[in-house]
């Protein structure tokens, strides 16, 4: 197991807080190439730029890195000194060790999967700003859509719509981990719903405990029993015709097909 099969387990590792893998990258194509032109070419800096690192790693070793040579059989070139050596060799070795290091901690976190799958939820990448976890507790499949209900950590419902292929390629199941994704612009907020009952299957009641104003829109945060928070993107006059404020009861409505459902798939399944 790599690092990288961990997306949030990751490190970098430096020396002296300034000497980093590009450095070293330096370092080993100099001593591939005796070259500082195209050592410099090959780790991304420029001929002036590498100098100028070679520099200041020098002022931190007080040792020269690198020498030049002019001339000669073997014509002219750039090498590492034998200083610049053992850094790089060093460098090599304590590399070494930091990726074992990040493996054993990898490896410890698949003995914690209460852990390991809060990180991995974590680790999902979308513009949608509301990300619900929990478990799917039914699925109700038609000819053309399926709906499936998830059961929120915090003990909420939400319920998604979608396509009968596309649960059946994400493999929708009873008591499966799943998250559901909804954009802020698909979050209608009621105050108060005068008698009336509204047909989106999620209706979600918290109270305002954020309001983030903008130009033309303010972000609006309602957070429900048990911490979960739906944020919702509203207009400033909604905001203002509805007098929003912290402390605020409110409803976060969403229709069941404005929900992105997100399942885990099984160790070695795609996706």
């Amino acid at each position: 197991m790599s690092s990288g099969d961990h997306p949030l387990l990751q490190g970098e590792l430096r020396l002296a807080g300034r000497l980093d893998g590009r450095f070293f990258d330096l370092l080993a194509a100099l001593a591939l190439t005796g070259s500082l032109q195209r050592a410099a070419r090959a780790a991304g800096y420029s001929y002036k730029g590498a100098w100028l690192v070679l520099d200041a790693a020098t002022a931190l070793t007080h040792s020269p890195l690198v020498e030049s040579a002019t001339g000669g059989p073997g014509g002219g070139g750039t090498r590492l000194t034998a200083e610049g050596q053992a850094l790089l060799a060093a460098w090599r070795e304590l590399q070494s060790r930091h990726q074992a290091f990040l493996r054993e901690q990898a490896a410890w976190l698949q003995t914690q999967p209460a852990l390991d799958a809060l990180l991995k939820r974590m680790s999902m990448k979308t513009t949608a700003r509301n990300q619900f976890h929990g478990r799917i507790a039914g699925v109700n499949p038609g000819p053309a859509t399926t709906t499936v209900r998830i059961t929120l950590d915090g003990g909420q419902e939400v319920t998604a719509s979608l396509t009968t292929q596309a649960a059946q390629e994400l493999q929708v199941q009873t008591g499966k981990e799943a998250l559901a994704l909804v954009k802020s612009s698909e979050v209608v907020l009621v105050t108060d719903f005068g008698g009336y009952r509204l047909s989106a299957r999620n209706q979600l009641a918290g109270t305002v405990s954020r309001l983030q104003r903008g130009a033309v829109s303010s972000l609006v945060g309602l957070t429900l029993p048990g911490g979960a928070v739906v944020t919702a993107s509203v207009t400033n006059d909604a905001v203002d015709a509805l007098g929003l404020a912290a402390g605020q009861a409110a409803t976060a409505v969403f229709k069941a097909y404005a929900v992105m459902l997100a399942v885990r798939g099984e160790p070695g399944q795609a996706g």
